[in-house]
């Protein structure tokens, strides 16, 4: 399969599971305050334009630059057993200025 054509045509039922959930933490909101970014969990082998069209096409926003970490699950002891949190992948997705994600809807 050529990478060519069909890199701008995703379908939308893969991009509705790309993104799994924004993070919501202390650091995303002081990146989304200085630098206009929001911070999503994504799809561990999703991509950088797969992100972006996500984005654009669930929250109406457009989106001038995705950038991504791969963060390793850290082990965790459950009493005798020891367990590793999942792999994430997390996705820097920054807004053209003006531009405005809203949670409110969900996270109250």
């Amino acid at each position: 399969m050529s990478h060519g054509a069909n890199n701008l045509k995703f379908t939308e039922g893969r991009l509705a599971q790309v993104l799994i959930a924004p993070i919501v933490s202390e650091k995303a909101t002081s990146v989304a305050e200085k630098h206009n970014q929001v911070l999503f969990k994504v799809l561990r082998d999703a991509t950088k334009p797969e992100i972006k069209a996500a984005v654009e096409l669930l929250f109406k926003v457009e989106v001038k630059d995705v950038r991504v970490a791969n963060q390793k699950g850290k082990s965790k002891r459950f009493g005798g057993r020891i367990g590793r949190r999942d792999h994430v992948k997390k996705a820097y997705v920054a807004l053209k200025p003006g531009q405005e994600l809203n949670f409110s809807g969900e996270a109250v």
